[in-house]
C-alpha cells in the first residue's frame, strides 16, 4: 500500500489511543506475509479486528479479505466489531469459518468436481448412517471386533487431516485394528465413492475438496487469488496440514497473509492440527515479519512469572516473555498433598475459603489433563454439597462406559435386574430390544427355577454374531456371581474389562483409552469396598445425590470442572491444577517421544494461564487405591522447572489471599475484544 493512499486515507479510529504499541505494530504493518506471536490474555482478538479496519480504511475493498477462523462464534464477533467501527463499510468481507468458507467455494464450483452445487453436508449421524450402509455393502469381518461407524468416522478424518495414510494412523494411534486394516481402507474407498453417488458431503471434504478444486482447476483458483488480496487466520497454531494449504493456494499471488497465534498454546495435535504450520510460517514465505504481542491483560504478575518459567522448557518455540498489565497480587500456591484424598479435600477448602471471601462458585475451575482425574474432586465437592458442573463430559458415574459395566456388577448380583441385564446384552452385536426381550424371558424363566447362574445363561440362545462374546459373558458372569463365591469390587471390574468390555470399548469408542483410564479408576475406587452390594450402594446414592442437585437446583452459581483442552480461551478468578504428577500430568504416553512431552508443557502452560487473581498447583504424594502401577507419586518435572521463589507453600489452615479486582466476570472469553 502506496504512502500516498495512506496519507489521503481519511482516518476515523485512533488506532494509537485504542492498541498498545505492539498491537500497533501488528495492526499497521505494510503488508506481505506477517506472523503475529499473541501471548496468551493480550488481545489477538482486538489485534485482528483493528487490522481489518485498518484495511478498509485505506483502500481495501470488503470482499478484497478473507478472515478464516475456528468458530462461527469467533467470525461473528469480529466482523460484528468491524461493522461496530466503520458501519457499512464492512459490509461484504468474507469471513468465517475454514468449513464455511469451503462451503462457500464449493457452492459455486461444485460441478467441476464431480458434485451437484445442491449437494448434501453430512451430520455425525448421517455419516453415522451411511458408513454402517456401506460396511455392510462391503462385507467387513464378522468373527472380529470392527469398529463401530462412529470409530470409522473418527480414523477417516484423523486421516483426510493429517495425511497419514490409513495403514500409518492405525499402526501408530490405533494398533488394536491392525490385523483389519485392509477391510478398514476398502470401507473408505467404497464410502468415498458412495459419496460421489449421493451428491453428499462430509466435515472434512468441505476442506478436501476446496483444496481439489483450487489444485485441480487453476483458473477457478486464479480467481480466487486474484480476489483475495488480504488473507489473515485466528488461532493458526491449530492449523491442520489441509488448513495451511488452503490458506496458501488463497493467499500466495498477492502475499498478504497474516496469521495470528500462539505456538505456546498448540495443543491439538491428537485431532490433526500441525505445530510445524505455526513454527515453520517464516521459512515457508521468506521476508515474513513477525510481531510480538506479550502485555496480558488477565492475569497478577505472579500467574505471569509462572506461566514463562513453565514454558521455558520448550526447545521448539517462539521466545516471549509475557508482562502483566495489572499491578497487584500474590504468588501461585504449590500443594503437596500426602494422598489423592486429601487433594481433593485441600481443593474443596480453598472453594469454600474462596467463596466467603467473596467469589462466586462460577470464578473458580479446576482443570485436569484426564477426565478420570476429576474422579475424587467430585466425590469431595459432592460430600461438601458444593455445586459444580463438569465441561469436560459427564459426572463421572453418569459416564455410559461406566454405567455399562455397573450393568455387569449389578446383574451378577442380583439375576433379577431386569434393567441391568438389557442395558447388559445390548452391548452385544446383534441384540436389539426384541432379541433382549427373548432373551430376558429366558433367562427370568431360569433364574426363577433356582438353576446355577451359569446355566441359566446358557439357556438362552443369542443370535449367531453374539454365540461367541454371549458364552464368554456367561463365563464372566459366573465367575463373578457372588452366589459362587464373593468377589472384591475391584477385582470385578477387572474381569469384566479383560473378558468382555475392553473389546466392546475398542470397536466403539475412539477415545478408548481415556475410557480404559476411568474404569481402572473406577477399580481403584471399588478396593475400599468389602463386596459388590456396598460398592454399587454407594454409586447409587452418590448418583442420585448428583442429579437430584441437578434437578433441583437451576441456579448456575456452580465450579467449573473441566480438561485443560477445552478450558483454553476461558478464564477464572481462581484455577486449580490438580494431579502435576509424572505419568498423570505430563500423561504417560506423552514421555515416549520429545514432540509430544512438548505439547504437554504448552498444555501446562495454557492451564496455568487461564487463572487472573488466584493459581494452585495441586499433587498427591501417595495415589490410593491406584489399582495399577505404583501408588507413589513423583511430582511432575513442569513443577519442578519452576522456581521455587515463584510458589508459596500454603498451610493447612491458611486461607488464600484476596488478589486485586480484575476487570470481568469469569468463565468468559477475553474481555479486551
Amino acid at each position: 500500500m502506496g504512502a500516498a493512499a495512506l496519507s489521503a486515507a481519511a482516518h476515523r479510529i485512533d488506532y494509537g489511543a485504542e492498541l498498545n504499541e505492539q498491537q500497533l505494530a501488528a495492526v499497521t504493518s505494510p503488508g506481505g506475509a506477517s506472523l503475529v506471536i499473541a501471548g496468551a490474555g493480550s488481545g489477538k482478538t482486538r489485534t485482528l479486528t483493528y487490522r481489518v479496519a485498518w484495511l478498509l480504511e485505506n483502500g481495501v475493498k470488503p470482499w478484497q479479505i478473507l478472515l478464516l477462523t475456528f468458530t462461527n462464534k469467533a467470525a461473528r464477533e469480529m466482523t460484528g466489531r468491524v461493522s461496530e467501527l466503520l458501519g457499512p463499510d464492512a459490509d461484504g468481507i468474507w469471513g468465517g469459518t475454514f468449513h464455511s468458507i469451503g462451503n462457500r467455494i464449493l457452492r459455486r464450483h461444485a460441478d467441476v468436481i464431480g458434485f451437484k452445487p445442491g449437494f448434501s453436508i453430512l451430520d455425525r449421524e448421517d455419516q453415522s448412517d451411511l458408513l454402517k450402509a456401506v460396511a455392510n455393502d462391503v462385507g467387513v469381518p464378522r468373527d472380529k471386533r470392527f469398529p463401530k461407524p462412529d470409530v470409522l468416522a473418527e480414523l477417516f478424518s484423523l486421516s483426510s487431516n493429517t495425511g497419514d495414510p490409513l495403514d500409518v494412523l492405525v499402526h501408530d494411534r490405533f494398533g488394536y485394528f491392525e490385523g483389519i486394516s485392509d477391510a478398514i481402507i476398502s470401507v473408505r474407498a467404497a464410502y468415498e465413492k458412495r459419496k460421489v453417488a449421493a451428491n453428499a458431503m462430509d466435515f472434512d471434504d468441505l476442506l478436501i475438496r476446496t483444496n481439489q478444486l483450487l489444485r485441480e482447476h487453476p483458473e477457478i483458483g486464479e480467481h480466487y487469488r486474484e480476489q483475495f488480496r488480504h488473507v489473515l487466520v485466528d488461532e493458526y497454531q491449530d492449523t491442520n496440514l489441509v488448513q495451511a494449504e488452503l490458506v496458501h493456494m488463497l493467499g500466495s499471488k498477492h502475499g498478504n497473509i497474516m496469521v495470528v497465534g500462539d505456538d505456546a498454546q498448540s495443543i491439538y495435535s491428537w485431532r490433526g492440527a500441525n505445530f510445524e504450520n505455526i513454527l515453520k510460517f517464516p521459512d515457508r514465505y521468506a521476508g515474513a515479519q513477525t510481531y510480538r504481542i506479550e502485555t496480558n491483560y488477565r492475569s497478577v504478575p505472579g500467574i505471569l512469572d509462572v506461566a514463562n518459567a513453565a514454558i521455558k522448557g520448550n526447545a521448539r518455540q517462539f521466545e516471549k516473555n509475557l508482562r502483566a498489565w495489572r499491578k497487584q497480587g500474590g504468588r501461585p500456591a504449590l500443594a503437596e498433598t500426602p494422598t489423592n484424598n486429601d487433594q481433593a479435600a485441600y481443593v474443596a477448602q480453598q472453594i469454600l475459603e474462596l467463596n466467603r471471601q467473596g467469589l462466586e462458585f462460577r470464578e473458580m475451575a479446576v482443570l485436569y489433563r484426564a477426565h478420570f482425574h476429576s474422579m475424587e474432586i467430585q466425590l469431595e465437592l459432592t460430600r461438601r454439597g458444593i455445586p459444580f458442573e463438569v465441561t469436560s463430559g459427564l459426572r463421572f458415574f453418569e459416564q455410559a462406559h461406566v454405567k455399562d459395566v455397573a450393568a455387569f456388577l449389578k446383574f451378577a448380583l442380583n439375576p433379577s435386574d431386569e434393567t441391568a441385564f438389557r442395558r447388559m446384552v445390548r452391548l452385544l452385536p446383534g441384540v436389539g430390544e426384541k432379541t433382549a426381550d427373548s432373551l430376558w424371558n429366558i433367562v427370568k424363566a431360569g433364574a426363577e427355577s433356582a438353576a446355577p447362574f451359569g446355566e441359566v445363561l446358557r439357556m438362552a440362545k443369542p443370535p449367531a454374531r453374539a454365540a461367541k462374546v454371549w458364552e464368554q459373558l456367561a463365563a464372566t458372569l459366573d465367575e463373578i456371581a457372588p452366589e459362587r463365591k464373593p468377589v472384591a469390587p475391584d477385582l470385578a471390574i477387572e474381569t469384566v474389562m479383560e473378558a468382555v468390555y475392553e473389546d466392546y470399548m475398542k470397536a466403539e469408542f475412539a477415545n478408548y483409552e481415556n475410557r480404559r483410564e476411568d474404569l481402572r479408576t473406577l477399580a481403584g475406587y471399588a478396593r475400599q469396598f468389602a463386596s459388590l452390594e456396598e460398592f454399587l450402594a454407594q454409586i447409587a446414592l452418590l448418583t442420585n445425590v448428583d442429579g437430584a442437585g441437578a434437578r433441583q437446583d437451576t441456579d448456575t452459581d456452580r465450579v467449573v470442572l473441566s480438561s485443560v483442552h477445552q478450558a483454553k480461551g476461558l478464564e477464572w478468578r481462581a484455577v486449580f491444577v490438580i494431579w502435576l504428577t509424572e505419568g498423570m500430568f505430563p500423561g504417560s504416553r506423552s514421555l515416549e517421544k520429545p514432540e509430544s512431552l512438548e505439547e504437554e508443557r504448552r498444555l501446562f502452560y495454557v492451564a496455568i494461564t487461564r487463572g487472573r487473581d488466584h493459581l494452585h498447583l495441586c499433587y498427591p504424594l501417595i495415589r490410593l487405591n491406584s489399582g495399577y502401577g505404583e501408588p507413589f507419586q513423583r511430582r511432575s518435572r513442569f513443577v519442578a522447572e519452576i522456581p521455587a521463589h515463584l510458589l508459596e507453600k500454603p498451610g493447612a489452615d491458611e486461607a488464600p489471599r484476596p488478589a486485586a479486582a480484575a476487570p470481568k466476570k469469569s468463565g468468559q472469553r477475553d474481555w479486551w475484544y
